[in-house]
């Protein structure tokens, strides 16, 4: 029972950042109707822009963060004006084509700058386990969900209560009716890109923080991310957040009870099982 609890509560607190990826796949698909599959790769140079804040500017936490955000909501806002504006028009597989070439091209690009070696954050962003009774928690999860669970709260706020908020739930709901009433389409594009890429670097150093950061770090996280938005339900922020921490509970007593070799597979099995279910719900 220990074990049960304990997995858990592990899984929620990667799931919270699985969920925050998510996120950002939802807000932009939500938007433009996209799945930006150079997420996984926006998150990854966000981790490095962080580890770089942190080394160099001597930054904590709070401050590796904003730093990973306003590089990965950069680099975003590159992404959609060079990658996906230019074939705004064309069919829906030449933007996915792009993307995958404008991953591979941020994979690589990070690997000939960077190396392919595993690189840390420093010590004093590495918090140790406690104890809370019979159980055994990570203090690194823990913060890494709460900061997590806190960037998801702002960002529903933001879209409830701000005009910049409201156009862009409008421009989600109804293009025309939102083109109609002077909402300027091309400018709610670039601010989804923003702050989808904006979550995925906070998210990036949350991520970097608890394991290691490689250049192919945003392939598998970014994957099992998008795994949880679409079991959520992809364009739902609720949603997004609701099938990141399901994944991540889910990862987590597979690698317990079943084998660590099903750790990484489990997001797709129950990405999959989601799909059939939805399907023949729709045939009924």
């Amino acid at each position: 029972m220990e074990e049960l609890v304990t997995q858990l509560v592990n899984g929620l607190q990667l799931g919270a950042v699985y969920g925050l990826i998510a996120l950002g796949y939802s807000l932009v698909f939500g938007v433009m109707k996209l799945i930006n599959f150079a997420h996984g790769e926006v998150m990854m140079v966000g981790s490095y822009a962080g580890l770089l804040a942190a080394r160099h500017l001597g930054t904590g936490f709070p401050g590796s963060i904003l730093a990973a955000m306003i590089a990965a909501g950069l680099l975003g806002i590159l992404l959609e004006r060079c990658a996906y504006y230019p074939l705004r028009n064309a069919p829906p597989l030449a933007a996915m084509v792009s993307a995958l070439g404008a991953s591979l091209i941020l994979q690589y690009g990070c690997m000939l700058i960077f190396s392919a070696d595993p690189m840390g954050y420093p010590a004093r962003f590495h918090l140790p386990t406690f104890r809370l009774g019979p159980f055994l928690f990570s203090g690194q999860k823990l913060v890494a969900a709460l900061v997590a669970i806190l960037i998801c709260g702002g960002l529903s706020l933001f879209l409830k209560y701000t005009p910049a908020g409201r156009a862009m739930r409008a421009v989600a709901s109804d293009p025309l009716g939102a083109a109609l009433c002077g909402i300027r389409e091309d400018r709610v594009r670039r601010m989804a890109f923003f702050l989808g890429s904006a979550l995925a670097g906070a998210a990036g150093v949350l991520y970097g923080a608890m394991y290691t950061v490689t250049p192919l770090m945003g392939a598998s996280a970014g994957l099992k991310a998008f795994c949880g938005a679409v079991v959520g339900g992809i364009g739902s922020i609720p949603g997004a957040m609701g099938g990141g921490l399901l994944l991540g509970v889910a990862e987590s007593l597979a690698g317990a009870y079943i084998g660590a070799v099903w750790k990484d597979c489990i997001a797709f099995l129950l990405m999959t099982v989601v799909l059939l279910l939805r399907k023949n719900r729709e045939r009924v």
